[in-house]
């Protein structure tokens, strides 16, 4: 089974940075050994299926039939080494919890934000409002009022890469099918933060506050809520599985999208329609192969 066509924004923090419970949970979790980002996608699909599958079905992974976190809940993490990090991070380890749950809830909650009535009456056992009322129980449960990992399927947000050096990228050309075959890129937080408030400052003075201004004001909040010593990474994840080496040697979509912020700040409209172009045609084959897959 392949992996899920998932890519992913992390935040690595520092063990010290993290309070206490979340620091005893990571230590416990990293003593029983931490996850490989190669089967993070999968662990979480198996998560999700099995709390679907449960009688009575479980309405987040982790939890008893009444909402109640079960014992035996699952807590994964995943670390980085501040060497392989371009910039001042750490100490290390650097880790990343997963917060499925609460990322569970969120997502949940986008569910009933976009999806139609129908098609929540067909998909939902439990009422929208319980849904909203429990989702936010399980965000207030987070220490710092946040997940360190947010996702997309089938494509990655552009204005995410904009929170990247191009030159810094990571890529592993293992066969498709191959877990180890990836593309990621890792930058500090600092560096992270200036980034996207420069893009934003640039992309909303040019384009307006929604759209991408508003993924990248979404996104710096988000940033906002961890520590200055930690590393942000975008990976691609299980989209990897989906394009062959060609494909990923000539993606330039890092680059095309800082030049795209650089050419609205000096206002060269024909290399932004350049740029823009050849984002649409390499993800626009993404998309159209989600519709036909």
């Amino acid at each position: 089974m392949p992996r899920p066509f998932v890519a992913y924004l992390r935040v690595y923090e520092p063990l010290s940075a993290l309070d206490a419970p979340l620091a005893d949970q990571v230590r416990k979790a990293l003593e029983a050994g931490p996850l490989s980002r190669a089967d993070a996608g999968p662990r979480e699909r198996g998560l999700w299926l099995r709390s679907q599958l449960a009688r009575p079905p479980r309405l987040l992974p982790g939890e008893r039939s009444d909402g109640s976190v079960a014992p035996d809940a699952p807590f994964d993490v995943l670390t980085l080494s501040p060497a392989e990090v371009p910039g001042e991070v750490g100490p290390g380890p650097l880790v990343c919890p997963l917060d499925l749950r609460a990322r569970s809830a969120a997502a949940l909650v986008g569910f009933l934000a976009t999806s139609t009535p129908v098609l929540q009456e067909a998909a939902l056992s439990v009422p929208p409002e319980a849904i909203r009322s429990r989702a936010s129980a399980v965000m207030a449960e987070l220490t710092r009022g946040a997940v360190h990992v947010i996702s997309t399927t089938w494509t990655v947000p552009l204005p995410w890469f904009s929170l990247v050096d191009p030159d810094a990228r990571r890529i592993v050309l293992a066969p498709q099918d191959d877990p180890e075959r990836q593309v990621s890129w890792r930058a500090s937080m600092p560096d992270a933060r200036r980034r996207v408030a420069r893009a934003h400052k640039v992309v909303s003075r040019s384009l307006g506050d929604e759209g991408p201004a508003k993924v990248l004001a979404d996104t710096a909040r988000w940033l906002d809520h961890f520590a200055a010593d930690a590393a942000v990474e975008l990976d691609y994840g299980g989209l990897v599985q989906l394009m062959d080496d060609k494909e990923l040697l000539e993606d330039t979509s890092a680059q095309d999208v800082n030049a795209i912020v650089d050419a609205l700040e000096t206002g060269d409209a024909e290399e932004v329609a350049l740029r823009y172009e050849q984002l649409r045609d390499f993800w626009g084959e993404l998309a159209r192969r989600e519709r036909h897959g």
